[in-house]
């Protein structure tokens, strides 16, 4: 698969977010526990430069505790603040604050040597399309102050919600980077549900999701659709099997593998096959105990 979608908001979103970036202390970037790695925006990390950063992985409800666990210590070892948390539960965010501060604690400290105490800190939460970020600023507010939705591109403009306990957020549209060096960072970000589904075919990437499955999390798919992962089967011929499994046959008795693929994809994305992290560590990591 050749995935590249980057629709024309999104350069004008980046020309605003490189404005308001004056307006910050610190970035809060959202990152999807389930890509670490390919779901980081490298425009983000290059425009936030000298800004306090905090790094919270989202919906790790639907990633592999394990990998998560490893993704927080690599990034801990790099020296930055890091959260795994599920966005919904506000319980999961009280530490929010304290990171925020740790994050800032260098322009605090200039701040105080100029008699400048207690200013509220400003915070940019950006991220890509559909990582959660409007949940993640409604579950801190405690109500409904940005819009969500489970497609991406909901936000459209920069919003400010101001916090309670010193913390004001601005929301931000999700972007994309024009192009993606790396094949499997669009594979990745298509399978979760981060890009558009009108610029790739249902049934490739179900292809995808079914070898990535395979290769990473055998039996995976015969524990929920009841099927064999024998080796001999290709992907497409697995894709079909499942369809049959379900009972989605049409007319003339063919097998509907393009409902297949479209049920499969919502169950992954869903967690109901399971709990997964499709990036895996830099080579050379050491992997912590």
């Amino acid at each position: 698969m050749d995935i590249q979608w980057y629709p024309g908001h999104m350069t004008r979103a980046k020309r605003q977010m490189q404005e308001d970036l004056k307006l910050v202390d610190m970035i809060i970037e959202l990152v999807d526990a389930r890509v670490p790695l390919s779901g980081r925006n490298p425009d983000i990390q290059q425009m936030g430069n000298g800004k306090g950063r905090l790094l919270i992985l989202t919906k790790s409800d639907l990633a592999d505790e394990a990998g998560t666990k490893a993704w927080i210590a690599y990034y801990r070892s790099l020296g930055m603040q890091v959260l795994a948390a599920d966005t919904r539960q506000k319980a999961s965010l009280k530490r929010i604050r304290p990171l925020a501060e740790a994050a800032c604690r260098e322009k605090r400290e200039r701040d105080a040597k100029r008699g400048i105490r207690n200013r509220t800190i400003r915070a940019m939460v950006c991220g890509i399309p559909n990582v959660g970020k409007s949940t993640f600023i409604n579950s801190l507010a405690g109500k409904s102050m940005a819009k969500t939705g489970d497609k991406p591109g909901v936000t459209r403009g920069k919003q400010w919600i101001h916090l309670s306990g010193g913390l004001d957020l601005m929301d931000t549209p999700g972007i994309l980077w024009p192009k993606f060096d790396d094949p499997e960072a669009g594979e990745k970000l298509a399978m979760i549900g981060s890009i558009s589904n009108n610029v790739y075919e249902d049934e490739e990437l179900a292809w995808q999701i079914i070898h990535f499955l395979r290769t990473r999390y055998p039996g995976a798919l015969a524990d929920r659709y009841h099927i064999e992962e024998t080796s001999d089967l290709k992907d497409a011929e697995l894709l079909a099997e499942i369809a049959r499994k379900r009972g989605f046959i049409v007319k003339g008795g063919e097998v509907s593998t393009e409902r297949a693929a479209g049920v499969l994809s919502d169950e992954f994305r869903s967690g109901k096959l399971g709990r997964f992290t499709l990036d895996q560590l830099p080579e050379g990591t050491k992997k912590s105990e």
